[in-house]
């Protein structure tokens, strides 16, 4: 893949999750919701603020993050499914 995020944007591949609930019975794909996690895969340069300066993303390739349901754009590069989104719409990472 070769695709690079402009900006404060970050490329994001989203990571299953567990498709088993507490009480032990197994959800069918179709009833699984989407995963609201995933891998960080590209970042862009940084935010331009309004002095002209860029702030570099606290993101990086490789950390796990947690987003909203709805964030970012879906987008589909080299048969693969990747969501496109402002850092902003990060709401943290993973430890």
């Amino acid at each position: 893949m070769n695709i690079r995020p402009l900006h404060d944007r970050v490329i994001v591949k989203r990571v299953d999750e567990e498709t088993t609930t507490p009480g032990g019975i197994v959800l069918p794909g179709s009833a699984a919701e989407k995963p609201s996690q995933g891998k960080v895969l590209a970042v862009g340069s940084g935010k331009q603020l309004d002095n002209g300066q860029v702030r570099a993303l606290e993101v990086k390739v490789g950390d796990k993050v947690l987003f909203g349901k709805y964030a970012g754009n879906e987008v589909k590069v080299d048969g693969e499914d990747l969501i496109v989104m402002r850092e902003e719409d990060i709401m943290g990472i993973l430890g």
